[in-house]
């Protein structure tokens, strides 16, 4: 059955590249959800993206006890030596070296998509996008969240997303360990952008040890102290807690088979392959935190200063609170000896 209330999939008239903003719902008020800007071999990849990220919105906003719904928008760039007329099929991956004129129009053509809805649906940064861009989508719509603060908005939304994500890990670690203490615990970050750098730094600061990888070899540098690998071996480290804070759809059966640590609980999205997958983390005993109620600081963050008008200090402590949200999930979970996947199902209320 077709889910969302309405799906926009046009060529942006400034850009020529393929826009697609999906509203998966909105029973529980405006849709949310964040702009991606990424490369796709095909148009119908970003549509399949949009309509996932969307979807697991909804989830977000529901388990984080927003009143909103969720909606994704995706701009699809070609791939390297493509074209924007040519067409866009199956892995995506963060745009870079785009021309700087070419993704302000492709922005422009989201905020003039965006507006169309009439407020029904608004966005904020995602992989591949930042405040600034929020500045530019906002020049043709009013309804986009994160722009700088000079520009009215709450500013960059990845520290509230890595704060909310140490919480997280915070529970996690007194469901495993018996304490929230994060000093001498492992844990293998894995991508270093805009969230995952801010994770890995406060986990750093914390005497956390760790592994850390990313895709861009320039990053080795960006954690002093921390151990530099390839991203397979991240992903296979053994460590109390892998960390996934880059692309979604990191975890098969194949690559679960492989893991060597305690849990897992990171600010990506979306890092299932299939809901079927949180089955065989359970059956091999590592934790899984739902990445929903991980990486919800952001959003939290955002609508506690813009749409409630809450002081920094106020809606940092309703991101703080990812962590008595995850630890009653867990503590139910274990109680009925369920996944935290399946506690976090059975508690949507949309």
């Amino acid at each position: 059955m077709f889910s969302h209330e309405r799906v926009i999939v046009r060529r942006g008239p400034e850009s020529g590249l393929p826009i697609v903003v999906a509203v998966h719902s909105t029973a529980r008020g405006q849709a949310i959800g964040g702009c991606r800007l990424a490369t796709y071999p095909h148009w119908q990849d970003a549509l399949a993206d949009a309509l996932r990220l969307s979807a697991a919105m909804t989830d977000k906003c529901a388990l984080a006890a927003l009143p909103n719904g969720g909606g994704k928008t995706v701009i699809a760039l070609p791939p390297a030596g493509g074209t924007a007329a040519e067409p866009l099929g199956a892995a995506t991956s963060p745009a870079a070296g785009i021309d700087p004129e070419l993704r302000r129009a492709a922005l422009r053509d989201a905020g003039l998509t965006i507006a169309e809805l009439g407020g029904v649906y608004a966005t904020g940064p995602d992989v591949g996008t930042g405040p600034d861009d929020m500045a530019t989508i906002g020049e043709r719509t009013e309804h986009v969240f994160c722009r700088p603060t000079e520009n009215g908005g709450s500013g960059d939304s990845s520290r509230a997303t890595a704060i909310g994500t140490v919480a997280a890990l915070k529970a996690v670690c007194a469901a495993l360990f018996g304490s929230p203490d994060l000093s001498g615990r492992s844990f293998a970050v894995l991508g270093l952008g805009r969230v995952g750098a801010h994770v890995a730094r406060l986990l750093a600061d914390a005497d956390a040890r760790l592994v850390v990888s990313d895709l861009d070899e320039s990053k080795r540098s960006v954690i002093p102290g921390a151990t530099w690998t390839n991203p397979a071996d991240c992903r296979r480290a053994q460590v109390d807690v892998l960390v996934p804070a880059a692309l979604g759809g990191l975890l098969t059966p194949a690559s679960v088979a492989e893991l060597r640590c305690r849990a897992i609980a990171g600010p990506a999205n979306n890092q299932l392959d299939a809901p079927s997958t949180a089955a065989r983390l359970h059956e091999r005993g590592i934790l899984w935190a739902p990445d929903p109620v991980v990486s919800a600081g952001g959003i939290i963050h955002a609508t506690g200063v813009e749409l409630r008008h809450e002081s920094e200090a106020e809606a940092l402590a309703r991101v703080e609170t990812i962590g008595d949200t995850l630890t009653r999930l867990l503590r139910s979970a274990a109680a009925e000896g369920a996944s935290p996947a399946e506690m976090a199902a059975r508690s949507i209320k949309i």
